[in-house]
């Protein structure tokens, strides 16, 4: 029985096919899933909180990093500076004198949390902030992206629970003027058929 070579090009394509499954099964990474609101308000001289979430497909592990980034107002996303360092437990501020001691950590990282306190806003604080997280061997997806505007205290929307409160009021105060205005218009009404009767 003759063997039959087989075609080197053929084994070529299937080396290289086992090989890319045996390191892409062996290791696979995936993109961290990050949210954060679009956008924050915060009163000047109050501490405010930049709010950052994410879903992983990795158990979190020691070596998990979050990582928080300005750009300010009306500069293009390159210019953006790293504040905050995140990961074993440990924190680390960045470079940036502006943030020097203003930036807590705030989140848990076992509840996929990673946001930050902002102590003291001000008004040079406005801009964008970016929260990126590397769990190994995820890594970060495009991070998440807050725009925080800093602002004087009448500025803020205004709590709704007075005026619904007030509002209420108003229509029981104003349903019970319509009935007893209704009562007496009847009752005169009444009187009047009497007295024309008593003729």
């Amino acid at each position: 029985m003759e063997l039959r070579r087989t075609n080197p090009a053929c084994n070529c394509v299937l080396l290289c096919g086992i090989t890319l499954c045996l390191i892409f099964g062996i290791n696979l990474t995936f993109a961290i899933e990050l949210y954060a609101p679009a956008e924050v308000l915060v009163e000047n001289g109050t501490t405010g909180i930049l709010k950052c979430s994410f879903k992983s497909r990795e158990v979190i592990s020691s070596a998990a990093t979050v990582i928080w980034s300005f750009s300010p107002a009306g500069s293009d996303a390159g210019s953006a500076v790293s504040i905050f360092y995140y990961t074993s437990a440990n924190h680390y501020p960045g470079s940036v004198a502006q943030f020097k001691d203003r930036v807590k950590w705030a989140g848990d990282l076992n509840k996929k949390d990673a946001s930050v306190h902002l102590i003291e806003a001000q008004f040079n604080d406005n801009g964008t902030y970016s929260c990126a997280v590397i769990n190994p061997p995820d890594i970060s997806g495009t991070a998440a992206q807050t725009q925080l505007k800093v602002v004087i205290k009448e500025s803020l929307p205004q709590d709704n629970t007075a005026v619904v409160v007030a509002a209420v009021c108003g229509a029981v105060i104003g349903l019970i003027l319509i009935s007893v205005v209704t009562c007496l218009i009847i009752k005169r009404h009444q009187t009047t058929h009497e007295y024309e009767g008593d003729r």
